[in-house]
């Protein structure tokens, strides 16, 4: 708690304000998000994601109280006509230093992110929809979770919400995301705008990364149902066995690129065949270790190869224990998962609690014992 200071807005907070606005420029793709959801054996959900962009996203921790004035982004970085108090606390991870989420649970338990969805996302036009019932591409996640307790609940509101296509102002770009939702009950909505419309997906696995559509990688699944966890038995010819070398024989042939199809497969595979843990911190660890198999380093994935091109890499990794609201991160820099519980904080406070994300730490020495 001691790391969290206080954001304190006179009125409404826009959803994005212009403090950094053109400092970037053109934003270079970030295609690698992976996101997943595994179930403890008491029931419990848990949901993790990585964050990967090419460009430092300076996120913090943040933590929005119940009833603080939030409002839409309007096209030209000015407030949009849709207004909203916070009926739930939550807690997450922003960009750019504003208070928006990009990644979070809330007080109910309903969590969910946004992820990159480069080639396919398209928003409705910002002059011919309501302004009124529109939300600018970043403005998704904050509106879902602190206006809902369940999937359904989001589900049913979406009708006549248009999410608009303008210019994000620290980006330099109207970014294409398409947002991932699950709920305490385990069930997991995936929202994608296309074509102007929203549409949405259930979501059966949990599970999500990018480009192309939900429905396209549902599809792809048919061209793997021969993978599994279980080793492939000893093929018989002509009365010589042959045995597979070693563990992992039932995985031969499974796509081990970081294209967001092929670790779209990759996570499915891990979230349905990963041993069940009794409850929720076990489960946040073993999240940990799946969404350590889709760590990108820095020069890992290139766009062009030139020598002034920005590096996509993963930036830092979030997980959320939907019983006890509890949000975990670690980054780049700082492998060690901390902690925040979203329960602990004063949930009707007056503004937003912030935390950096890169303490000032060094490697923790061993301790040996003493002779």
């Amino acid at each position: 708690m001691a790391l969290f200071s206080r954001i304190v807005t006179g009125g409404r907070w826009p959803v994005l304000s212009l403090l950094l606005a053109g400092t970037i420029g053109l934003a270079p793709p970030a295609a690698a998000c992976t996101s997943f959801t595994i179930k403890a054996k008491n029931g419990g959900v848990v949901y993790g994601r990585t964050m990967e962009f090419g460009f430092k996203l300076d996120s913090q921790a943040i933590v929005i109280p119940r009833q603080f004035a939030l409002a839409s982004s309007g096209p030209d970085g000015k407030p949009g006509a849709l207004t909203w108090k916070a009926k739930y606390a939550a807690v997450g991870l922003n960009a750019f230093g504003e208070p928006f989420l990009v990644d979070g649970v809330n007080e109910r338990g309903l969590a969910g992110g946004i992820l990159y969805f480069p080639d396919y996302a398209g928003y409705a036009d910002a002059a011919r929809a309501d302004p009124a019932k529109s939300l600018a591409p970043w403005d998704f996640l904050t509106w879902a979770l602190t206006n809902f307790a369940t999937v359904a609940e989001v589900k049913a509101n979406l009708a006549g919400m248009s999410i608009v296509g303008i210019k994000q102002p620290t980006m330099g770009i109207t970014p294409p995301f398409h947002y991932t939702i699950h709920d305490a009950t385990g069930a997991s909505l995936v929202i994608e705008p296309v074509d102007g419309i929203l549409k949405v997906y259930d979501n059966p696995y949990g599970v999500m990364t990018n480009a192309p559509t939900f429905d396209w990688h549902m599809t792809n699944l048919r061209n793997y149902v021969k993978l599994s966890a279980t080793n492939a038995p000893p093929l018989k010819i002509d009365g010589q066995t042959i045995a597979s070398f070693g563990q992992g024989s039932g995985l031969l042939g499974i796509p081990g690129d970081p294209t967001p199809p092929s670790r779209f497969l990759r996570v499915l595979g891990y979230a349905v065949s990963v041993e069940q843990q009794p409850a929720g911190l076990e489960s946040v660890r073993l999240a940990e270790h799946i969404a350590n198999n889709f760590d990108i380093p820095t020069g890992w994935i290139r766009a062009d190869g030139g020598p002034s091109e920005p590096l996509e890499y993963t930036q830092w990794t979030g997980i959320s224990d939907l019983a006890s609201k509890k949000y975990y991160v670690k980054t780049y820099d700082d492998q060690v998962l901390r902690e925040i519980d979203l329960m602990a904080f004063d949930l009707n406070a007056k503004t937003i609690a912030t935390a950096p994300l890169k303490p000032a730490l060094s490697a923790p020495p061993l301790a040996f014992p003493k002779p």
